[in-house]
């Protein structure tokens, strides 16, 4: 009798700039394909058995639990995402739970017009 194999999820909530229409979560999924590591190495995907899929706002990475996957690795390539697209100085990956990110935006606070008077 098999066990079940355990499998680690996480996710990456994309909602905000989905929804203002400046990021491509397609783009950004075949992004995570492309240098997600397994064991040092890039393209190992389908033969360790991770899946990334996609809705329409969130990325999800389901990884086998005996692989160690870290979700670490995410954030750093999240984060590289950004900066590529130019997002990364209005944009920040934030933890929400255990196994999830969000990227939110950057809260800019208002009424600071000191530099225009001098």
């Amino acid at each position: 009798v098999k066990a079940k194999k355990s499998i680690v999820k996480f996710v990456i909530d994309c909602t905000q700039p989905v929804d203002d229409k400046v990021l491509d979560v397609a783009q950004f999924e075949k992004y995570l394909h492309d240098r997600i590591k397994i064991n040092g190495k890039t393209g190992q995907l389908a033969g360790s058995n991770v899946v990334i899929s996609r809705d329409r706002t969130k990325l999800t990475v389901a990884s086998p639990a005996e692989l160690g996957f870290s979700k670490r690795q995410l954030k750093y390539l999240s984060k590289r995402y950004l900066k590529k697209q130019q997002l990364k100085e209005y944009m920040r990956v934030v933890a929400s739970s255990k196994n999830s990110y969000e990227l939110k935006y950057y809260e800019v606070q208002g009424g600071d017009d000191d530099d225009a008077e001098e």
